[in-house]
């Protein structure tokens, strides 16, 4: 066994991402019963089932079944872009400072971003950011907009701001995307459909396997023009996956079972901003937390790194995002209990290293 088999099968609580979920037994035995074909022809079953639940859910005409939710956005922005193009998003969106500069790379397009520690901003801001058309300038062609945000603790944009959105793309003739990783967070923790949330927008995606526990894939959603250029990108990036009805099962499986459990995942986010909050040194953000996500900005006292390394004593793992700020993601892997062993270990460190 090597040291790094060995420092992961000592985590026992392991709270730095809603992807370190595996799948369930039962999740595995739909897996395994599901009815496959070549998806590539159209021809597996158990995938367009999913693509066809997702779209509905999503008030879209038609879905595309992927390898990853990078892939979902880098599809959307090619079949949105041409080279010279920008991005309108936000300045900590995940598009923008987690995906390999792909836009730029794969599409030729840049990003014009907004500042905004919630990750949410209002249409003024996106207008102000919008280029006048002239020859020598880029030609704004995008607004993304991410639901919920990551690196804004897992915020819940209001269904106003994103419908006025969705109308100042419409006015201006620029393409709305939504990054949905988390949109059924949301969903379940504003007690909102899908579609209220995706409406007008011209793509959008869900991903399966952050809270909703599947081991691969996301479902890239739009009209069935949109999806029609996605399939060529789709092919071109390597997308291909075959029989993927196997991977397409768990899909199904989790929109059965794990889309209103997510509110669980919520209170337990709750519980452990509860348990350190008033700790001398840390500062919990957002002061209300509403779905999975909370960060840990910590003093000139403390240093993340060092906490992350003592806290693995304890068999739990936390994000760190910077020299004093952490990230604690709950996910249906972390049980109450765990939640409640982890925030103890959490605040026992800091006791400790403050002396």
């Amino acid at each position: 066994m090597t040291s790094a088999t060995s420092a992961t099968s000592a985590i026992e609580i392991d709270l730095v991402s809603d992807t370190s979920t595996r799948p369930s037994r039962d999740m595995l035995a739909r897996m395994m019963a599901a009815e496959t074909g070549d998806e590539q022809r159209g021809e597996d079953p158990t995938v367009l089932r999913l693509c066809e639940q997702i779209a509905g859910l999503l008030g879209m005409e038609d879905a595309l079944f992927l390898p990853s939710g990078t892939m979902c956005n880098q599809i959307a922005f090619l079949v949105h872009c041409r080279p010279g193009d920008e991005i309108i998003a936000a300045e900590n969106a995940h598009v923008f400072g987690s995906e390999g500069a792909g836009a730029s790379a794969l599409a030729g397009a840049q990003f014009h971003t907004i500042a905004t520690p919630s990750g949410i901003f209002d249409a003024a801001a996106v207008a102000a950011h919008i280029r006048a058309p002239r020859m020598r300038r880029p030609r704004s062609r995008v607004i993304s907009v991410e639901q919920t945000t990551n690196r804004g603790g897992g915020a819940i944009w209001p269904v106003e701001e994103l419908a006025a959105i969705v109308a100042l793309a419409r006015e201006h003739s620029l393409a709305a995307h939504m990054d949905g990783a988390r949109l059924f967070n949301a969903v379940v923790a504003a007690k909102t459909p899908a579609k209220i949330f995706t409406a007008g927008f011209d793509s959008a995606w869900v991903d399966l396997s952050k809270g909703l526990g599947c081991p691969v894939g996301g479902v890239l959603a739009g009209s069935k023009d949109f999806i029609a250029e996605a399939w060529h990108w789709k092919h071109r990036l390597g997308g291909a996956m075959r029989q993927s009805g196997i991977l397409a099962g768990a899909g199904l499986y989790a929109l059965d079972h794990n889309v209103e459990r997510l509110a669980e995942d919520h209170a337990n986010a709750r519980l452990f901003a509860d348990i350190v909050r008033g700790l001398d040194g840390v500062t919990v953000s957002p002061e209300n937390v509403v779905t999975n996500i909370l960060f840990l900005e910590l003093d000139e006292r403390l240093e993340a790194a060092a906490i992350a390394t003592a806290l693995k004593e304890h068999g739990v793992r936390i994000g760190v995002e910077g020299p004093r700020r952490m990230r604690v993601v709950t996910h249906l892997d972390v049980t109450r209990d765990g939640v409640e062993r982890a925030g103890r270990a959490f605040a026992e460190t800091v006791q400790t290293m403050l002396g």
